[in-house]
């Protein structure tokens, strides 16, 4: 009997809070679906459906309740999937882009605990400085080459997105705060625990963000530490980088500048990104940039030069088609692998890779 009666109760008190605080719960989302070319995969050309790549395959919870005084409770829950299968990714199961719970206020800033983007997500990417993966290829533009030695942990090739800005590395376990702005400037930083008895440091993440925004410019800086357990032992991934862009009439000026080091093999690359784009109507923009990337000893002193270009046409608030092209040429005896191309074949047999697409993208 205790237990009928308590779904009644439960329930009254659910509709009790709702009368009195403002709440919301929004359903969005984002689906992105191509055919793409590449010109040498696994030492053949390639026609493949692709997907998430203009922008990845979303599906999003969150809400949002008002506590007065200019403070709110707020959740997410976002998943990623595969249009073309279906499937969960990363890891192939629920939530695991991000899911986190916390506290907003309008004067003491964000704080959240959960499964969380890093800032080389929030400050890098959000701080609109990828622009060639923002309005470019997409998935194709994050970094990416003939560095698969780096072997970082829990990554599909050992070197996809080596810099995390792609948002598929979120840090589990997370404690993150992100201050408001004041003149321009905001900040923030997460530290996520490893959950190591006698160990609190290992398996930890930590991680820092510094953002700029004021009128047409805006400037970025994040550092991100995590660490794993491989083999039984304790390694460390860093990264860190620098971005800024500039607005100027029609057109987006963005440079970005990130690193990563694998402290367990020391292996490490730098890379280098200019990107414009060319707002030619309110419906059509163009954009093209170029990427360097330069490993160490570890990853054979490897290097790449990267150039992308894409075209997208808005065919309404929510639904853009484009095209797309993107170029890596590597050094004379490494492989050149542009990020996304993923699988026991997805490098090239020899420096140079090719990719073009057409897809469709759409908001919910």
């Amino acid at each position: 009997m205790r237990t009928t009666r308590s779904i009644p109760a439960a329930a009254a008190l659910l509709f009790a809070a709702s009368v009195h605080a403002q709440s919301s719960v929004t359903l969005s989302g984002m689906i992105d679906a191509g055919v793409t070319y590449v010109s040498n995969q696994g030492g053949h050309s390639n026609f493949r459906f692709d997907d998430g790549i203009g922008f990845p395959n979303l599906f999003s919870l969150s809400g949002r309740e008002d506590l007065g005084g200019g403070a709110a409770a707020i959740f997410k829950l976002e998943n990623q999937f595969m249009l073309g299968t279906g499937s969960f990714i990363p890891q192939q199961s629920l939530f695991t882009r991000e899911a986190f719970v916390g506290f907003d206020s309008n004067t003491l800033g964000r704080l959240t605990l959960g499964r969380q983007y890093d800032f080389m997500v929030d400050s890098l990417f959000s701080g609109m400085n990828d622009g060639a993966s923002m309005f470019g290829a997409g998935l194709y533009d994050f970094r990416a080459g003939p560095f698969n030695k780096l072997a970082i942990p829990e990554n599909p090739t050992g070197a996809m997105d080596w810099d995390r800005m792609s948002g598929d590395m979120a840090i589990s376990n997370a404690i993150k705060y992100n201050s408001p702005v004041y003149d321009g400037f905001s900040g923030g930083v997460l530290y996520a625990f490893g959950g190591v008895p006698g160990s609190i440091g290992t398996n930890n993440a930590v991680s820092v963000g510094l953002n700029y925004a004021q009128g047409a410019f805006g400037a970025n800086a994040a550092y991100t530490n995590q660490k794993y357990i491989v083999g039984g032992i304790s390694t460390s991934v860093r990264n860190w980088g620098v971005g800024a862009h500039y607005d100027a009439g029609p057109f987006t000026t963005t440079v970005l500048f990130t690193t990563v080091r694998n402290s367990i093999n020391n292996g490490s690359v730098w890379g280098a990104q200019l990107a414009e784009v060319w707002h030619i109507s309110p419906f059509l923009f163009l954009c093209g940039s170029w990427l360097y990337m330069n490993g160490n000893a570890t990853v054979d002193n490897n290097h790449a030069n990267q150039f992308s270009a894409a075209l997208t046409y808005a065919l309404s608030k929510r639904t853009l088609t484009y095209v797309s092209a993107v170029w890596q040429r590597a050094n004379a005896d490494a492989q050149a692998q542009i990020n996304g191309i993923v699988g026991p074949d997805g490098m090239s047999s020899g420096p140079n890779q090719v990719l073009a697409r057409v897809g469709l993208k759409t908001m919910f």
